[in-house]
C-alpha cells in the first residue's frame, strides 16, 4: 500500500461500514422470539429497519461467519 492510500482519511472504518443497520437488525430478530408475541412492537421495529435501510441506502444484508451458528445450539 502507498503512503496516500495509508493516509487518506476513511469516512467508516471496515466493521463500522459492516454494521449498518445492525442495531435495528438484531431489535426485530430479538423481537419474533419473544413470548408473547408483539406483532405491533415488532412493526415497529420493522419500521425502523425499513428507515435505516432506506437513509443508508443498504442493498443487501450477510450474517457473519460464526464457529457455532445459534440455530444448532437451540435446536436440540
Amino acid at each position: 500500500m502507498s503512503q496516500s492510500q495509508q493516509q487518506r482519511p476513511q469516512p467508516q472504518s471496515q466493521s463500522q461500514s459492516q454494521m449498518v443497520c445492525a442495531e435495528e437488525s438484531l431489535n426485530l430478530l430479538n423481537c419474533v422470539t419473544e413470548s408473547p408475541f408483539d406483532q405491533e412492537k415488532c412493526l415497529r421495529l420493522l419500521n425502523s429497519l425499513r428507515n435505516c435501510v432506506l437513509n443508508k441506502k443498504v442493498k443487501k444484508f450477510s450474517l457473519a461467519e460464526q464457529h457455532q451458528p445459534e440455530a444448532s445450539k437451540s435446536s436440540n
